[in-house]
């Protein structure tokens, strides 16, 4: 596959309990993701907290990532920034630590006009790794709409997707029509099974930091048609599949990987532990997830129990 196909999870940044980084912690959960079945990470993300990363911290988490990455685990650091100028230097990092593509916002200080898109995107180009656009219009304030994203592929052959988190998923068609060589990679966990099987080709996941083996069995059902199983299973991952699109996605992830056993730990400023009534709304919407037993079997794997739900020597139902 090519490095940003697949489920790639977009992955949580673990800080102790003073708030400084635990590179250690992130090895370990960057193998943990691989073994598990992910196909990739993506560190430094929107839900990897970056922009309120120290520059050197920033680069830790790359390099930790491309060291700790088992055999077929591909490694597509966010590379978004302010400016051009600094995420080109963010984009000339990761490939000289070894990472396989990048994932580029729009300039996410400046209300940028298609022009000023379209040069964004051939200035980080330079560095010479492939670029998945991130169209998040809901922060940046820029759509990279599919007749933006139609002239960015013509004139920048480095961009060769694009994470779609505008919540239209009639979008993909149009991309299809205006931008074919372009692949539709799913950008919010709550739009995934719509976007998959009208061809998506991947998934840059937030969940799948507490979930990966469920959401890698959901993702390649979805992708192989098989609704009979995917479908159930998506009704049931669909409440906390949402706490993904909310502005406190990052705190409902991080208490959901606390929930299952995994380290989630907590947020740096400016945001704040959940209220604790957000916070029993995650932890009961995660209940239904794991409760879920689909037509044969009792709960789907907790973290660390792995199996081949797929292939159909177990199922995310046990």
């Amino acid at each position: 596959m090519r490095p940003w196909h697949g489920v790639v999870v977009a992955t949580a940044t673990p800080y102790r309990t003073d708030l400084s980084l635990d590179l250690d912690r992130y090895a370990e959960h960057v193998s943990w993701l691989g073994t598990a079945g992910c196909h990739g990470v993506t560190p430094n993300g929107s839900l990897g907290e970056y922009q309120v990363l120290t520059d050197a911290e920033r680069a830790d988490m790359v390099r930790v990532a491309v060291e700790a990455a088992p055999r077929g685990c591909s490694v597509v650091p966010g590379v978004s920034a302010y400016g051009a100028v600094e995420a080109l230097r963010w984009a000339e990092q990761a490939a000289s630590a070894g990472a396989a593509a990048v994932l580029l916002l729009p300039p996410n200080a400046y209300r940028a006009g298609p022009d000023e898109v379209l040069a964004h995107f051939a200035a980080v180009a330079q560095a010479g790794l492939p670029i998945v656009a991130y169209n998040n219009p809901h922060d940046t304030r820029v759509d990279l709409t599919p007749e933006l994203l139609a002239r960015i592929a013509d004139e920048v052959p480095e961009v060769v997707a694009v994470k779609e988190f505008s919540g239209d998923v009639r979008r993909i068609f149009r991309l299809r029509e205006l931008a074919p060589r372009l692949d539709v990679l799913a950008g919010a966990d709550d739009v995934l099974l719509e976007l998959l099987v009208s061809g998506a080709v991947g998934w840059i996941a937030g969940f799948p930091n507490a979930l990966p083996e469920v959401s890698v069995a959901l993702y390649e059902w979805s992708r192989a048609g098989r609704l009979a199983e995917a479908l159930p299973l998506y009704r049931a991952l669909h409440p906390i599949f949402r706490w993904d699109s909310r502005h406190t996605f990052i705190q409902a992830i991080k208490l959901a990987m606390d929930e299952v056993g995994r380290y989630g730990g907590p947020v740096r400023l400016p945001r704040l532990p959940l209220p604790e009534a957000e916070a029993a709304a995650v932890r009961a919407d995660l209940a239904t997830a794991l409760a879920y037993g689909g037509p044969t079997g009792p709960a789907i794997p907790r973290p660390g129990h792995a199996g081949d739900p797929v292939s159909g020597a177990a199922t995310p139902a046990g």
